[in-house]
């Protein structure tokens, strides 16, 4: 049994992992020819053909509709500008409640803020890491009127009990799918199974055009609205003759041609990604699910995952040392990270977002309390203790790599396990190590712990 590199020992790899790599010559060539072109945006803030923007933004939109059953797609500068639009689109208003996940990116919850709504935490489920339709239940108030649904790390959430939930109280259900893009919930496409989703187009992300996204939907009005308030609706709202024009004031979130020409590129190729994800996700699962201490996401039967993360759930009474220091250990037996997508593992993910200073002071829109303070007599608890499962996935649960994806080979995860696996083997020499007698307890969000790995 070979000595553990945190402890003196050689380690398991010592060549660098791959970067990733995911733009090659059509997107350049698409680039290319959009520059020759000499237009780069199609987009006029007023009514008219040129309102949703020119041929290469409408030919991704439809590319994306048609490739999994959408009604509408609909694209945009950023998702979190994205969400925000969904927000606003299925008439969230002050003083409006909106079930939200705090274990997720900030957006997510900061996209209610911008309508004067008011995000209301519920706890996540411990191995789906995915709203608790329990909790759902538990939150819900007369003020309550949408839940946004966050399909974490690439695996849906439970839509079925959610919409259940939805449809008894009368909420919309909004998905941020940011992270999924072509999953499925069984046999049904994730992103339009509520009113309105989408899906980000981020640099870290499966595809990308540096910033942007899509949101998705089957409702006419919904979309509509969207559009609107992608493109100055306030200019259009009497041609499209629309009545209720709250929220359709607009802004500027209008997707480039450019973007547009290497993201219609870029998605002929996520089938691909996904598949090759999808085959080296599960190498890893049957390597490492039958560690007792280890819990990995099972697939559930006609549900897909996209493995932006590969989440691995760390129980330190079975080890008898701290997660933190595990993955040390685990790190310790790979290469040093060159960038974000080689790092091995990270842990926590995200402070739960309602321990975020926003909420803590209760400070977004202005310095008076907006929108905290909208409903006459109700306080709202943002205080630690709120969401109990979350808080401990957090602190000493979970473990993330980025290592499932494209331009990683099986033998590459094959190195991964291996560094795993050999941990798991030595523990007794970790447990009885100084190290473990050192306090191993202190946080990292995911990106800090991937900021101070990198060379």
């Amino acid at each position: 049994m070979s000595k553990l590199a945190i402890l003196g020992g050689s380690p398991v790899r010592k060549e660098d992992f791959p970067n990733r790599k995911s733009m090659g010559k059509e997107e350049i060539e698409a680039a290319k020819r959009v520059l020759d072109s000499d237009v780069l945006s199609g987009f006029v803030g007023a009514a008219g053909n040129f309102f949703n923007g020119g041929k290469e933004v409408k030919q991704f939109e439809k590319q994306w509709a048609e490739a999994y059953g959408f009604k509408h797609a609909i694209s945009v500068n950023s998702w979190t500008t994205g969400l925000q639009v969904a927000v606003g689109a299925v008439g969230i208003e002050p003083g409006d409640e909106v079930i939200c996940s705090p274990y997720t990116m900030s957006a997510s919850a900061t996209s209610v803020l911008f309508y004067g709504g008011i995000p209301v935490f519920a706890d996540v489920e411990r191995d789906r890491y995915t709203l608790d339709p329990k909790s759902i239940e538990e939150r819900i108030t007369p003020r309550t009127k949408a839940i946004l649904v966050v399909h974490l790390f690439g695996y849906p959430a439970n839509m079925d009990a959610i919409m259940a939930i939805a449809k008894k109280h009368n909420l919309k259900v909004i998905e941020d799918a940011a992270q999924a893009p072509g999953v499925y919930y069984k046999n049904i496409p994730v992103g339009a199974i509520g009113d309105i989703g989408g899906f980000s187009l981020n640099f870290h992300k499966h595809i990308h055009t540096g910033e942007g996204g899509v949101l998705v939907t089957h409702d006419d009005m919904i979309a509509l609205r969207s559009q609107l308030i992608r493109n100055h609706g306030e200019n259009a709202t009497e041609a499209y003759g629309v009545t209720d024009i709250s929220n359709t004031i607009g802004s500027n979130y209008r997707f480039t041609e450019i973007q547009a020409a290497i993201g219609y590129e870029q998605f002929k190729k996520l089938h691909g990604f996904l598949e090759h994800r999808k085959e080296i996700g599960a190498y890893l699962t049957n390597r490492l699910k039958a560690i007792e201490g280890l819990h990995v996401q099972q697939i559930e039967e006609g549900s897909t995952h996209s493995y932006y993360m590969y989440p691995i759930r760390f129980d330190e009474n079975v080890f008898e040392v701290s997660r933190n220091l595990f993955l040390r250990a685990v790190s310790a037996e790979l290469p040093k990270p060159n960038y974000w997508d080689t790092t091995p593992l990270a842990e926590g993910y995200v402070k739960p977002l309602y321990l975020n200073p926003v909420y803590q002071q209760k400070i977004a829109i202005g310095k008076k309390g907006f929108p905290f303070n909208t409903n006459p007599g109700v306080e709202y608890d943002y205080s630690k203790g709120l969401c109990p499962v979350t808080e401990s996935l957090y602190e000493k649960e979970l473990m993330l790599s980025p290592l499932v994806r494209e331009g990683i080979s099986k033998k590459e995860i094959a190195d991964f396990a291996d560094a795993i696996e050999k941990v798991v083997e030595n523990i007794s020499d970790l447990r009885n190590s100084a190290l473990n007698k050192e306090t191993n307890t202190q946080l990292y969000d995911a990106t800090k712990a991937i900021d101070e790995n990198v060379k």
